[in-house]
């Protein structure tokens, strides 16, 4: 039985080797075997279900005691089919106070949305109770949590991902990351508060707001606007605005239009401000400074705090948050947009999409793409307190928010979100768990998750080649076209996983896990794709033999032919550091046995000299041992039977007493 079993595994690992382990299945094909250009790249997701509430920034609240009525009777009745349009009629008149008040009706209309199977419109509804809801709902989470995957629970941590990087960076030809949460210095940040980012592409320019100065007799921290150029790829020390921009007032939170001649900011506890914080324009004169400064007035500002501006990419909708009265939660993303006169419109809520009952703040617009990037903490899916997130515009609407994954949301709070007009760096405020108030600004590559044009979506499931049932693991996506990092997910339970990937790049996808040896795939993405993939659980009570583990008679130096399959056990041990492996060296029963015993063990060194120099790893995780011709297979009647005791035997060996916990997390 297991002489049967050595020789599938020995074919299966043959092909696996000769050939990709991947099917692979595409939406669509390529045009002409030619890539997209540029111009008819993909810049955002397919629409999502549509779902408007035009009454959002007309009526504050929507109420009907007729249709209501109505509504209530046919569901006595259980009447569905007249049920869900008079209800779903009824929601789409929603104002602002009916998310809060009204949440029920949403949750009722979902679940109506999944009794007559139109599951996406059930999960946007729950979705939208989840966001808005005041009182307790673990039976809307419950139902919700059947629809969709949490992602948060398949996502590497990040120290982990490191591990994983770490393990690798010796053998593989891949490049280490360029690292993430990334401090910009002492030339830009002080010992004080350093926040709101917004670079300006243009002229290599990053202004951002600091308490670093005092003022009056008590020393009060001064909330100022800074700024500093970038002259031969470093920033320059941070110099301040100066007056009149900066004042005995706070000023910050300020973004710049394209060509440096408008600036919009906010001022604070001032005496022409309507509220706690006002926002104000500013122009460059011809001299070279700033002047005709303005309040934005009674259109855009309220009683309340109003602040972080953001200019959309054509410069006609400015984009800030507030906590003023008539919102969803406790601050909201808010907007206006230039009419024909020139004049900005009355501010309008950005919608229930984008806020929450909880702190919506710090939106950016990106300056190329209908993207829009904000903080959060009321969103579904969150890392820590405060996370970022985005939002494309689709056909006149916003998408649901997506988290930009653990490489930029950590356990802290994370604010003031900025990306240089080529979409290569982020520049951001992050605060220490352990000093929530003490923000830096940070500055790394875009990771994946964050980049606008990461629209692209790939899925696939990973099974076992001999039951078909699904496998799990770590699996990884490499860029190799731009060195931009993607989180490391583990395989969900069923063995599916997805990505979202920039189209017309080529990458390498890498599962890892104890159950298996390391499966690689590269490959052009052009379109959404399906993979299958497939590969053999490792059996760990039985040793593996491979078909090319064949030394020439007499011999014992390792030959290129072999690599291939040494380099695949030397990726296993590298990826799982506190695994062994045991050798066994053995012949056939032709010539002197003790020459025999005496070339297995030369040949079972030389493997074992090869793993550990090739890894970088120590020779004492490797045993081994030379057998001879003292353990056949078989009686050794045809040559084909001596060329079957003619073997190498690798046995991998897991830790006892549970050594290898961390190394296991999520992959059982």
């Amino acid at each position: 039985m297991n002489f049967r079993f050595y020789i599938i595994l020995c074919t299966f690992l043959m092909a696996l080797l000769a050939s990709p382990a991947f099917g692979q299945k595409t939406k669509q094909v390529r045009l002409n075997n030619k890539l997209l250009t540029d111009s008819t790249r993909q810049i955002a997701p397919k629409a999502e279900v549509a779902i408007d509430f035009p009454n959002v920034n007309k009526i504050p609240y929507y109420y009907d005691k007729k249709k209501l009525n109505a509504i209530r009777k046919h569901e006595k009745r259980k009447n569905w089919q007249k049920t869900l349009p008079l209800l779903e009629a009824y929601v789409g008149n929603f104002g602002i106070e009916n998310f809060y008040k009204d949440t029920q009706l949403m949750w009722r209309l979902a679940q109506l949305y999944e009794r007559t199977n139109r599951p996406d419109k059930a999960k946007a509804y729950y979705q939208m109770v989840l966001k808005h809801h005041r009182t307790d709902i673990k039976r809307v989470q419950l139902y919700y949590d059947s629809l969709e995957q949490k992602e948060k629970d398949y996502y590497v941590p990040l120290d982990y991902y490191y591990k994983l990087v770490e393990y690798r960076k010796n053998v593989t030809k891949f490049l280490p990351p360029k690292g993430v949460n990334v401090n910009m210095g002492y030339e830009i940040n002080s010992k004080a508060e350093d926040y709101g980012p917004a670079v300006i592409s243009e002229n290599n320019q990053l202004i951002f707001t600091s308490k670093r100065g005092f003022r009056g007799l008590n020393a009060v921290p001064n909330e100022d606007l800074y700024y500093t150029k970038m002259v031969d790829g470093a920033w320059e020390e941070a110099q301040s605005f100066g007056k009149p921009i900066n004042s005995i007032w706070n000023e910050g939170s300020a973004c710049l239009t394209k060509d440096g001649k408008t600036l919009y900011f906010a001022r604070c506890e001032c005496p022409d401000c309507r509220g706690n914080c006002d926002l104000y324009i500013a122009h460059l004169l011809e001299d070279g400074t700033w002047g005709k400064i303005k309040n934005l007035g009674p259109e855009i500002n309220s009683k309340a705090w109003d602040s972080q501006p953001t200019l959309s990419k054509n410069e006609d909708t400015l984009y800030f948050a507030s906590d003023r009265l008539g919102g969803f939660g406790l601050s909201d993303i808010w907007f206006t947009y230039k009419q024909k006169n020139g004049k900005w419109a009355p501010a309008q809520n950005a919608g229930p999409v984008i806020n929450t009952r909880e702190n919506e703040v710090s939106p950016f617009f990106h300056p190329l793409y209908q993207v829009l990037y904000f903080s959060s903490r009321g969103q579904l899916l969150n890392f820590g307190d405060f996370d970022i997130y985005k939002t494309y515009r689709v056909n006149g609407r916003w998408q649901e928010p997506r988290n930009l994954g653990p490489l930029v949301n950590g356990k802290g709070s994370e604010y003031y979100f900025s990306i240089d007009g080529e979409s290569k760096n982020l520049y951001y405020a992050k605060a220490d768990p352990k000093e929530p108030k003490n923000l830096d600004l940070y500055s790394f590559p875009l990771p994946m998750e964050a980049h606008p044009l990461a629209v692209t979506h790939i899925e696939g499931v990973l099974t076992d080649s001999v039951s078909n049932k699904p496998l799990t693991g770590i699996i990884s996506i490499i860029d190799l076209d731009n060195g931009v990092e993607v989180a490391s997910k583990y395989i969900r339970p069923d063995g599916t996983f997805d990505f979202d990937l920039i189209d017309n790049t080529r990458y390498t996808m890498l599962i890892q896990s104890p159950d298996f040896f390391s499966v690689e795939k590269t490959f052009d993405l052009a379109t959404d794709t399906v993979f299958q993939i497939m590969t053999t659980m490792i059996d760990h009570s039985l040793p593996l033999i491979f078909k090319n583990i064949e030394f020439d008679g007499g011999k014992w130096d390792i030959k290129k032919d072999m690599e291939p399959i040494l380099d695949r056990i030397v990726l296993y041990l590298v990826d799982h550091p506190t695994f062994r492996l045991k050798i066994g060296g053995h012949t056939d029963s032709s010539g002197d046995p003790d020459l025999n015993l005496e070339l297995s063990q030369k040949r079972a060194d030389a493997i074992k000299r090869y793993l550990a120099t090739k890894g970088k790893f120590s020779e004492d995780r490797i045993d081994s041992f030379g057998y001879g011709s003292t353990e056949p297979l078989k009686d050794e009647v045809t040559d084909e039977d001596m060329k079957i005791n003619r073997r190498v035997e690798f046995k991998l060996l897991k830790p006892d007493n549970g050594q290898n916990q961390e190394q296991l997390q999520g992959w059982d």
